[in-house]
C-alpha cells in the first residue's frame, strides 16, 4: 500500500466527517428556526434564504445571534417530550400498587378470592 493512498484516505475521511459535522449544525438550525414561535415568517425565510445562498457564513451568524436561545428552546422541547412520555407511561402503567391491594381487598371481602389468592395478588402489585 502506497503513503499516498493512505493520506487520501485520512484525508476524504477528515472531509467526510466535517461535512456530516456540517449538515448535522445545517439540520438543528433548521429545526430551530421552525421550532421558534417569537421569530416572524418573513425573519424565518429571510434565515433560510441565508442558508441557501450563504450557508456558512449564515450558520455562523445564526449561531453567534441566535445561539443561547437555540439551548433554550431545544431544552424545552425535550423536557415537553419527557412529559408527554410521563404522561403516557401514566396512563398505559393502569392503577398504582395500593389501588390494585384495594382492588384485591374489596374482591377478597366479597368472597371473590381466597386467603391465598388475595396473598399472591398483593405480593404481585408489591412486586
Amino acid at each position: 500500500m502506497e503513503w499516498d493512498s493512505v493520506w487520501d484516505f485520512l484525508w476524504i475521511a477528515i472531509w467526510a466527517f466535517l461535512f456530516v459535522v456540517y449538515l448535522m449544525i445545517l439540520f438543528q438550525i433548521l429545526a430551530d428556526i421552525f421550532r421558534d414561535r417569537g421569530l416572524s415568517g418573513w425573519w424565518k425565510a429571510l434565515w433560510i434564504i441565508g442558508l441557501v445562498v450563504f450557508p456558512f457564513l449564515t450558520a455562523l451568524l445564526y449561531i453567534i445571534f441566535r445561539g443561547t436561545g437555540m439551548a433554550h428552546r431545544q431544552a424545552e422541547a425535550a423536557q415537553h417530550v419527557q412529559a408527554e412520555t410521563d404522561q403516557y407511561i401514566r396512563q398505559v402503567a393502569g392503577r398504582s400498587p395500593a389501588q390494585e391491594i384495594q382492588h384485591a381487598k374489596e374482591l377478597y371481602d366479597a368472597g371473590v378470592i381466597d386467603d391465598a389468592e388475595f396473598t399472591q395478588l398483593k405480593a404481585k402489585a408489591l412486586a
